[in-house]
């Protein structure tokens, strides 16, 4: 259940990126972009992002390993930005908590996740039992 959760924030990240990137390509449209080059090469790498969070989102869904991984490293990511936003001479602390804390959340949600796709894979190989106590075949 927490990887379907997961699965639908993670999404919702995508989707995130995805405005984000369309309001670049307005912003590159209107001409309020100090760098043409910059700002194009900005919206290709944010649209290239949106892409993979929304595979990792897909993949979460279906219970694939990958998509756990690369949804944690996202999250990761998210929290190094919400600390920058939270420090330095420009810091905006509701700017990092409103980043921060749906991070650490799915975050969560993630790791459950990965626990219980271990724990899965362990009764299909027959080494678990319910309960998660030791088959007496593997004392």
């Amino acid at each position: 259940m927490s990887g379907r959760i997961a699965a639908v924030l993670v999404g919702l990240e995508g989707l995130g990126l995805t405005a984000l990137t369309v309001r670049e390509i307005v912003a590159i449209a209107a001409g309020d972009t100090g760098s043409i080059a910059s700002a194009i090469a900005l919206a290709v790498l944010t649209l290239v992002g949106a892409a993979a969070v929304l595979a990792f989102a897909v993949a979460i869904w279906r219970g694939q390993s990958w998509g756990r991984s690369g949804g944690i490293v996202t999250q990761l990511l998210i929290l190094a930005v919400a600390f920058g936003a939270a420090t330095g001479s420009f810091a905006d602390p509701s700017t990092a908590w409103a980043l921060a804390i749906p991070a650490l959340i799915v975050l969560v949600l993630l790791v459950l996740a990965v626990r219980d796709a271990g724990r899965a894979a362990r009764r299909q190989d027959g080494r678990e039992t319910d309960g998660d106590a030791p088959s007496a075949a593997s004392r």
